[in-house]
C-alpha cells in the first residue's frame, strides 16, 4: 500500500512534465509557424522558409498526437470510437516522425548548400533548390503516408481479451501481433531510412562544420586580438553541434525503446512514459 501511494504522486507529477512538455513544444512551433507565415506573406517566400514552415507544422503534429497526450479527452469528447482514435493517432504521429527526420534532413543538406562556396560540387545546385524541395517534399510526403498505413492493421482499440496476445501501449491502444516477416521487413526498411538519412545528417553537418572554421581561419586577421568574444562562425558551429546531437540521440533513443519493445512484444509503463518524453523532445 505504501509503495503504492509513492508511485501515484510520482507517476502524476510525471504526467504533469508530459503535459507541460507538449504545452511548450505546440506553443513555440505553432509561434514560429505564424511567424514564418507572416514575414513570407510580402514575398515569395524562399526555400528555407517553405522548408522551416513545413518542419514546424509537423512538429505540432507530431506534438499532438504524441499517445494519449492530449487527444484523449478531446476524442472522449467528440463521442469517436477507440479503434479509429487509435489508428487516427498512431498513424499520423508515426508518418509525422518519419516526415520529421526526412525534413530536418533536407534542411541540413539545403543549409550545406546555401553556405558552400562557388567551387565546389555542390555550386550547381544553388540555382535550382526550390525545385529540388518541392519534389523531396512530394517525396518525403508520400513515402510516410504509405509506408505507415500497416498502422491501420495492427493498431485497434484494447479489448482486454488475453486470447489475442495484443500488446497494451497506451489506456485505449494496443498492438496486434502481425506476421513476423512482414514486421521484420518493417522494421529493416525503418531502420536503413534512418540510418541514411542520419548519415546524410551528420555528413551535412561536418562539412558545415569544416567550412565554418576554415572561413574563421581565412577572416582571422579582421577580428581583433583584444576582443575576446566568440566569432559569428565559431557560434555557429558550436549551434550545430549541439542541435545535431541533441537530435540524433533523442532520436534514436527513441527508436530504440519503439523497436525494442515489438521486438520483445512487450511495453513497460514507465520505459513507455520515457519514450513519450523522449519522443516529444527533439520537436
Amino acid at each position: 500500500m505504501l509503495l503504492k501511494s509513492i508511485h501515484f504522486p510520482f507517476m502524476s507529477s510525471i504526467k504533469n512534465v508530459l503535459y507541460f512538455q507538449a504545452g511548450l513544444g505546440v506553443l513555440s512551433n505553432m509561434f514560429l509557424l505564424i511567424f514564418y507565415i507572416f514575414t513570407n506573406s510580402s514575398h515569395r517566400p524562399k526555400p528555407v522558409d517553405l522548408i522551416s514552415c513545413q518542419l514546424t507544422f509537423i512538429h505540432i503534429i507530431m506534438v499532438l498526437t504524441g499517445w494519449d497526450i492530449w487527444l484523449e479527452d478531446m476524442f472522449e469528447f467528440l463521442n469517436i470510437q477507440n479503434d479509429f482514435k487509435c489508428k487516427a493517432t498512431i498513424y499520423l504521429n508515426r508518418v509525422m516522425r518519419g516526415l520529421s527526420i526526412c525534413i530536418t534532413c533536407l534542411l541540413s543538406v539545403f543549409q550545406a548548400v546555401t553556405i558552400s562556396s562557388n567551387t565546389s560540387l555542390l555550386a550547381k545546385f544553388k540555382h535550382k533548390l526550390k525545385k529540388y524541395v518541392i519534389y523531396a517534399f512530394f517525396y518525403f510526403w508520400s513515402f510516410n503516408l504509405s509506408f505507415s498505413i500497416n498502422q491501420f492493421f495492427s493498431v485497434g482499440a484494447y479489448t482486454n481479451m488475453s486470447e489475442t496476445n495484443q500488446m497494451r501501449v497506451t489506456k485505449y491502444c494496443s498492438l496486434f501481433p502481425i506476421n513476423n516477416i512482414i514486421r521484420g521487413l518493417i522494421l529493416t526498411v525503418t531502420i536503413l531510412r534512418d540510418v541514411f538519412l542520419v548519415g546524410v545528417m551528420l555528413t551535412t553537418s561536418v562539412y558545415m562544420v569544416i567550412f565554418l572554421l576554415r572561413h574563421q581561419r581565412q577572416c582571422k586577421h579582421l577580428h581583433s586580438i583584444n576582443n575576446m568574444r566568440a566569432s559569428p562562425e565559431k557560434r555557429a558551429t558550436q549551434t550545430i553541434l549541439i542541435l545535431v546531437v541533441f537530435f540524433v540521440v533523442m532520436y534514436w533513443v527513441d527508436f530504440i525503446i519503439s523497436s525494442t519493445s515489438v521486438l520483445i512484444w512487450r511495453y513497460n509503463p514507465d520505459i513507455l512514459t520515457i519514450q513519450k518524453f523522449v519522443m516529444n523532445s527533439h520537436p
